[in-house]
């Protein structure tokens, strides 16, 4: 199975599930993008050393986007309105959702780049 038909599939709902499915996938993945990113955030602000900062920050841009593009297929693919329980609602929600995980991801990587230190610094 190719990448597109993939992400059609995830968008669509899969083979199970209603409508929603396809929404529902991309608004876990937008939250789950932002708590990403917000740690990744506070890594650099806070000076906490569990893992990278920096690996965080990208992170968080990628499962934003993946997270935005769910949202977008599943909104260009639904049929319907909102209401009609498709999801639509959903999609449209999880959309600045996956934008804001982008967001902090690339906050995350402008702060780790302007301190001038390691992003992965540890205190002891």
């Amino acid at each position: 199975m190719s990448a597109s038909a993939a992400l059609m599939t995830a968008a669509e709902g899969g083979i199970i599930g209603d409508g929603r499915t396809g929404a529902n996938l991309a608004l876990a993945v937008g939250a789950f993008g932002l708590a990403i990113g917000w740690l990744a955030l506070a890594r650099v602000g806070h000076g906490i050393s569990t893992g990278n900062a920096r690996t965080g920050g990208v992170a968080a841009i990628a499962v934003g986007a993946v997270g935005t593009v769910l949202a977008v297929l599943h909104l260009a693919t639904a049929s319907g309105g909102p209401g009609t329980g498709n999801g639509l609602v959903g999609a449209l929600v999880a959309v600045p959702l996956g934008l804001g995980a982008v967001l902090l991801g690339r906050r995350a990587l402008t702060r780790c780049r302007r301190a001038g230190r390691p992003a992965d610094r540890t205190t002891g």
